[in-house]
């Protein structure tokens, strides 16, 4: 045999072993330092590289080992009530930089580090004399998380939460995950099932009302205000109707944030407060719809002035919501790229119909009202 064929065999045999050393399937045995106090547990494959084994007893405690593909950071597994991350209780296991071991319980309190804290939440070790206390092990390129936890019910459907992230955390401080999700696993049989989309869904249907009430209608019943005053009275009732059906979808775009806001409780203070800052703008247009002075009156062109700043105003600031929307929302490339050509063809309607204005009321020797 060759010396070049040697090295190609034995370059395999190590590609090979590294696949079976990374692949941790039902099929392969826990680690001695594992079974012997973690024996007679079922397996189930729920994520990925993720192996959850996990027996329970009739004391209501629930032995769990978790395990996957490591290099660095940290993984986690949470236990929640709906299926989100927020409000959750989780633990989270790791190896330290000098190499020593961490398995904590966390309470994931909000979205932020700051929100995530240490050795809180509902999740309790189990305190049995018998029972081995939690431990973290990594072996041939796999992190095991073995633990025991403590109910006052027995667990049967459960909504949890998978999650790894790259960064190893210092002083017991979580840095955002870099995958997760969510399934709901049933104890008893061993089945899971994909968590609920709901969030999901609410999130872009919160995005697309505001995007066509604030960012297209709007905007449009604005033009139609300013450009198409020669066919009166015909732009007044366009110019109300478009108004009104943009305000009322926008309204619903509000009333989804709320409602996604008190499901995933997420710290976007910006979005938020511009939001409602629109939102006033908005109702405030609307009182003014009903308050508008006849046209002789000498209070008219105040509230022209009012009416027409505040407008451009709220929909500047609708705008630039939209733009920090889609990205706390982690909104994906299609509706970066929708929206800003939406909003590329409204600037470029308007400036070609402002230049085309201001050339007739020039040659009308009149002049433009803002």
């Amino acid at each position: 045999m060759g010396h070049d064929s040697l090295v190609l065999i034995i370059a395999l045999g190590l590609v090979i072993g590294t696949v079976g050393a990374q692949s941790d399937g039902c099929g392969s045995e826990l680690p001695i330092a594992l079974s012997s106090n973690f024996s007679g547990l079922s397996c189930k494959t729920v994520w990925n590289n993720f192996v959850l084994r996990y027996s329970q007893d009739q004391d209501n405690v629930l032995s769990i080992v978790l395990s996957t593909v490591y290099t660095t950071g940290w993984v986690g597994l949470g236990f929640s009530k709906d299926g989100m991350m927020v409000g959750s209780s989780a633990v989270v296991g790791w190896m330290g930089k000098t190499g020593q071991r961490h398995i904590e319980r966390f309470y994931l309190g909000g979205q932020s580090s700051s929100d995530v804290q240490v050795d809180k939440g509902e999740l309790q070790f189990s305190t049995a004399a018998a029972a081995a206390g939690p431990s973290v092990l990594v072996e041939n390129a796999k992190i095991y998380l073995a633990f025991r936890l403590k109910f006052s019910a027995p667990v049967t459907q459960q909504q949890l939460i998978f999650a790894i992230g790259s960064a190893t955390p210092v002083n017991n401080v979580l840095q955002i995950h870099d995958d997760k999700t969510s399934i709901l696993f049933d104890f008893s049989s061993g089945t899971s099932s994909a968590s609920s989309s709901y969030p999901t869904q609410l999130k872009r249907t919160h995005g697309a009302l505001a995007i066509f009430g604030w960012g297209v209608l709007l905007p449009i019943g604005t033009i139609v205000a300013r450009y198409c005053k020669q066919w009166d009275p015909l732009w007044f009732y366009l110019h109300t109707v478009i108004q009104f059906i943009g305000f009322i979808i926008g309204l619903a775009a509000v009333v989804t944030g709320k409602s996604l806001y008190d499901k995933l409780h997420a710290s976007v203070h910006t979005h938020r407060g511009l939001g409602i800052f629109v939102l006033v703008l908005g109702i405030l247009q609307v009182l003014a719809f009903f308050l508008r002075p006849d046209k002789d009156s000498k209070y008219r062109r105040y509230w022209n002035w009012y009416h027409q700043w505040a407008g451009r105003l709220a929909l500047f600031f609708a705008a630039v919501n939209i733009i920090v929307g889609i990205r706390v929302g982690g909104a994906g490339s299609s509706w970066k790229v929708g929206y800003g050509f939406n909003l590329a063809l409204l600037m470029t309607v308007s400036i070609i119909l402002e230049v085309l204005l201001w050339t007739r009321w020039s040659k009308g020797n009149n002049t433009p009202v803002f």
